[in-house]
């Protein structure tokens, strides 16, 4: 790019040339490069990052191991398609996930370019192979952008999607905000009670469903971590009835939980995997790895023409074997619990935060007008990020309500790096609550 362009040249020519449907903008960067755990823009300035594209550069952006993996394909190809022949690094990296997805039973790969592609193909995938009508999700979850994928979703900024009615949504095991009020009994239990014994039990029968949908932690959601038998009891219930149960790891899963996929906590298998975002190293690519006869169950009614391409398998294959060599899943628990402490013990003193809750590093802080009426303060997480982007931090928020920041390093980040993002968090709070951001400022970043 040229020396003489900067920043603000690039956001008024981006202004004028890209359309708004593609964006969900929070402050005004313009990004020239990345370095580890950095970004830097057109002008130089550099900012700590806190969101990994949302969760995407889970290895930063400058990997050297998937950069050479990119570079060495590319010298050979620029294109090896799955769809009407064999590439190596799409097998290699199909055998690869077969192997770490847990589960004693035949598995096969499924490659997409996004989450929201893996997630519709295997709506479709399961409905024509159960011979079943009807799917389950969970309020708050994020399954994609396609109509489809939107329609199983149950997140407020996808709610102009209209479904048929083979999708129902129902209460997730919040802990924070208990969907059944703050009364006497288990909330995993009345969440899981409310789909057998009252959903089966009238309008929605067992033996009609296919699927239900599910994340372990529910991100875009509000980084909603539920109770330690949530997992358990789900996979439980699906059993009992024969349901198929998909778990949804797309912006969680390779590692970022401490596991090398968030359901793993909860000890279960799942007959569905989704995943995409930091499995590319930041190549478009998405799998779905679920029993052979779910993705056997027919050639050609789940394609796309640059589906399994090599340069993005390729780039999946390296992140796998790097985040093996850094040891990076159990670094994930180490610095996630440590990343949570030093949120709890910076950021608890100020009465707006709600809730501080995560799992490995992925972390969400609920902002709230007063911690006894649990408003959701969505003004203040606008403003607190831009702070923050203004202070050298990048972060987003998130929630049902607008309301959750959301803290999803790469998984590399250093616990000196982690002490200083979680300092600037702090400072960016307290010049929010000093009224040093003004309504005015955030209000063409208005996020979701």
């Amino acid at each position: 790019m040229s020396a003489s362009i900067t920043a603000q040249d690039l956001i008024q020519r981006d202004a004028r040339a890209i359309g708004d449907a593609i964006k969900i903008r929070y402050f005004p960067f313009a990004l020239e490069r990345g370095e580890g755990a950095r970004l830097y823009d057109v002008d130089g300035r550099g900012c700590l990052d806190f969101g990994a594209g949302w969760a995407i550069a889970g290895l930063g952006y400058s990997n050297q191991r998937v950069r050479d993996a990119i570079k060495k394909q590319v010298d050979k190809t620029t294109f090896g398609g799955l769809l009407s022949g064999v590439n190596g690094p799409a097998t290699e990296l199909a055998e690869k996930l077969i192997e770490i997805v847990p589960g004693n039973f035949e598995k096969k790969v499924w490659f997409g370019l996004s989450g929201s592609d893996a997630a519709e193909a295997a709506s479709r995938l399961i409905l024509k192979a159960t011979g079943r009508r009807r799917f389950i999700s969970f309020v708050g979850s994020w399954h994609g952008t396609h109509d489809s994928t939107m329609a199983l979703s149950a997140h407020p900024s996808l709610s102009e999607a209209i479904g048929g009615a083979n999708v129902i949504k129902v209460p997730f095991p919040n802990p924070y905000r208990n969907p059944f009020g703050d009364g006497p009994g288990n909330i995993t239990d009345q969440c899981l009670d409310f789909i057998e014994n009252y959903l089966f039990k009238t309008i929605y029968p067992s033996n009609d469903v296919a699927a239900i949908f599910a994340e372990a932690v529910q991100a875009d959601g509000g980084d909603v971590v539920p109770p330690p038998d949530f997992m358990p009891k789900l996979r439980a219930l699906c059993d009992r009835h024969g349901i198929l149960l998909v778990m949804d790891e797309i912006k969680i899963g390779m590692g970022r939980t401490g596991k090398w996929f968030g359901y793993e906590h909860g000890g279960v298998d799942a007959d569905v995997v989704l995943l995409g975002k930091s499995m590319g190293g930041g190549m478009p690519l998405s799998a779905i790895v679920a029993r052979k006869e779910i993705l056997d169950i027919g050639s050609g009614i789940a394609v796309f023409t640059a589906s399994g391409n090599a340069t993005s398998c390729a780039a999946g294959l390296a992140v796998i074997e790097e985040i093996e060599a850094e040891d990076l899943v159990r670094r994930s628990a180490e610095n996630g619990a440590y990343l949570n402490s030093c949120l709890q013990q910076a950021l608890s003193r100020h009465e707006i935060v709600g809730d501080i809750r995560g799992l490995g590093m992925i972390a969400g802080i609920e902002l709230v007008t007063d911690r006894a009426s649990k408003e959701p303060n969505a003004p203040a997480a606008a403003k607190i990020v831009y702070r923050a982007w203004e202070l050298g931090l990048i972060l987003y928020y998130a929630g049902m309500w607008g309301n959750a920041l959301e803290v999803t390093p790469p998984l590399i980040l250093t616990r000196a790096e982690i002490d200083e993002g979680v300092g600037i968090l702090d400072r960016a709070i307290e010049d929010v609550l000093a009224g040093k951001v003004s309504d005015e400022t955030v209000a063409q970043f208005a996020g979701w």
